[in-house]
């Protein structure tokens, strides 16, 4: 991999910012982004507290999710975080399939991106373009958590303090488990002709990937090792807060450098 200049790779991953957030069509995203989770934080999240509560959840979540360690969350005294935890943790790698879905395909379409690595070399294009989509996750993920810990603390004051501690922690480990996610769809970016191409090919790769694995695995179980080189393999024990560092933050950041660096490598010698 090249050299990489700061201040360009600010320059591109800030440009992700503005494509977002100051565009029609970004927008439009933001605002169908914003419903989802107004509805989110309005039922799941503001009735976690009589729904953790009841014993009839309690004992079926004992018995269904006991395996691998969800049943742990309910023993949280920050119910609506823990349900945040479980919502966000499933939905925004799948969100960011869709969100990161057109990181440079869409330039080589209209033509800019040739016009662009008169400017930055590719490696920066590349990996600015992936900082500019993390840092579009972070925020979202920041807002979301912010408006959870609102929501808790008008309950529950006293939970605060807690509260804000337990989120900071959660923004960690959902940005650590997005990061490959985002990595994968840079990847695919690099061939991919259209960015509905590249989400398609997103899901052939987890679900015909999955499938073929499973197959394989049935005639050579030593091959099950091969589900490590899907982003995600390590959610459920990442939800039941049972993983270690080296499966809940090196696996993930493994796999993120790998995609990066293969994708530069298919990126650098591609036309543009």
């Amino acid at each position: 991999m090249t050299q990489l200049h700061p201040k360009r790779l600010a320059q591109i991953a800030q440009f992700e910012l503005v494509r977002l957030f100051l565009t029609k069509r970004g927008l439009l995203a933001v605002a169908a982004f914003a419903i989802c989770w107004l509805l989110i934080l309005r039922y799941p999240i503001a009735e976690s507290v009589n729904l953790i509560s009841s014993a009839e959840f309690a004992d079926f979540a004992r018995q269904a999710f006991g395996a691998i360690g969800i049943s742990r969350l309910l023993d949280w005294p920050e119910s609506e975080l823990a349900m945040y935890w479980l919502i966000a943790l499933y939905s925004f790698p799948c969100f960011c399939l869709f969100l990161c879905s057109d990181q440079t395909v869409g330039d080589r379409q209209r033509g800019t991106l040739r016009f662009l690595s008169l400017r930055a070399t590719r490696s920066e294009i590349i990996i600015g373009r992936f900082l500019g989509q993390l840092l579009i996750l972070a925020a979202l993920l920041f807002v979301t958590l912010m408006a959870t810990l609102a929501m808790l603390t008008y309950r529950e004051p006293s939970l605060f303090l807690s509260g804000f501690s337990r989120s900071l922690t959660l923004l960690v480990f959902l940005l650590i488990t997005v990061m490959p996610f985002i990595a994968l769809m840079s990847f695919l970016n690099t061939f991919a002709r259209s960015s509905r191409l590249a989400f398609v090919l997103a899901i052939l790769f987890f679900a015909g990937g999955n499938i073929i694995i499973g197959l394989l695995t049935w005639q050579l179980p030593l091959l099950e090792v091969l589900y490590y080189l899907f982003p995600g393999y390590q959610i459920d024990v990442v939800a039941g807060q049972r993983a270690g560092m080296m499966l809940g933050v090196g696996l993930p950041v493994l796999q993120t450098v790998v995609l990066l660096v293969v994708g530069e490598r298919i990126f650098a010698r591609s036309p543009l």
